[in-house]
């Protein structure tokens, strides 16, 4: 196979993986505003791709850089490894997919980078020395990436929690019914802002996942992202978005905890802030995370038994699970792929 042909077809399934991301967590950008009514289903759709698209033209390519090269010994990275690692993110996506569980598309493409990279040292170096593969000192990105898996939904949830404070002293003198007519209005700029943060966010992992295929294939002399790697990136996003994805909707938007405009506003805006924060960073995470957090935010407000904590549960259990998991199904395409194409 072809340098190029091989570029082209890791591409390809860079941006697969970039749909199914888009329709996998659809359900963060839309679940609020569909079970608040606010929105139909087919409006939510289109509004979140809307805005997922749209943040091309804002956001830098920071996010970009820190996933293409920022786990991984850059040096020991070949087109096959991002492939492999592109395949374990895709099957834990639509492992998890097909289950309901709303897990971190983006700690499935690390934890599939990072697995496919430690199959190739192993196969050079032996398996002793797999993690050589990894910038786990103190100055790559694992450190802080993990300690999001928990801060992200924190901050979400700290966030929503104070936002639904505030909101009920504002509005201290209003009926529930007359709050939710203004927040139903509120919660088309709050949707609307949770979908740009997803997309300056998400779409830029797969634009650093391309262009780590352009450079390792000698197509560019520097790490820098080119413009069309974002327009493609952020095009594939918004079109998965648009696919919908609701049976991690149903989880989401209903199972977690009852959910109205007002809480839906809040629960959209702290997870915003959350993610659009770690974009300011350069860090990758996981917009799952961060609003799942903020709508156990909103629901503990009213009373802690309103979260129901044994689906959260579930939940976290398949957060801790990804990044093993797609590393996992990644080191297995990787031999798969030594054994049958690289020989």
């Amino acid at each position: 196979m072809s340098v190029l042909t091989l570029a082209v077809l890791i591409i390809a399934i860079a941006l697969v993986f970039d749909y199914i991301n888009g329709f996998h967590d659809a359900a963060n950008s839309i679940a609020t505003i569909v079970a608040t009514r606010v929105l139909t289903p087919f409006q939510a759709v289109l509004w979140a791709a809307f805005f997922n698209f749209f943040a091309a033209f804002i956001f830098g390519t920071a996010v970009a850089k820190t996933v293409g090269k920022g786990f991984v010994d850059l040096g020991l990275v070949t087109p096959y490894v991002i492939m492999a690692g592109l395949l374990g993110a895709i099957a834990w996506d639509l492992i998890t997919w097909w289950l309901g569980l709303p897990t971190s598309s983006s700690h499935a493409l690390i934890g599939g980078y990072a697995g496919a990279a430690m199959a190739r040292v192993g196969l050079l170096r032996g398996f002793g020395h797999s993690l050589e593969a990894l910038n786990v000192s103190s100055t790559g990105e694992w450190p802080f990436t993990l300690k999001m898996i928990i801060g992200a939904p924190l901050i979400g949830l700290i966030s929503a929690y104070t936002l639904m404070v505030l909101v009920y002293w504002l509005f201290r003198n209003s009926t529930p019914s007359r709050m939710d007519k203004y927040f139903r209005k509120f919660q088309l700029v709050s949707a609307a802002a949770f979908s740009l943060a997803h997309g300056s966010n998400d779409a830029q992992k797969t634009a650093g996942i391309i262009t780590g295929v352009l450079y390792t294939s000698q197509y560019l002399t520097a790490f820098e992202v080119p413009k069309w790697v974002l327009l493609i990136s952020y095009s594939a996003i918004a079109l998965g978005t648009m696919s919908g994805g609701w049976r991690i909707v149903r989880t989401m938007g209903g199972r977690l905890t009852r959910l109205k405009p007002r809480s839906g506003f809040c629960a959209e805006t702290g997870a915003a802030a959350s993610v659009l924060l770690s974009t300011y960073l350069g860090t990758p995470v996981s917009t799952t995370h961060a609003i799942a957090g903020a709508i156990a935010g909103v629901g503990s407000i009213q009373r802690m038994k309103a979260v129901r904590w044994g689906i959260a549960t579930n939940i976290v259990w398949a957060w801790v699970l990804t990044i093993p998991a797609a590393a996992t199904i990644a080191w297995l395409s990787y031999f798969a792929l030594h054994f049958t194409i690289v020989k």
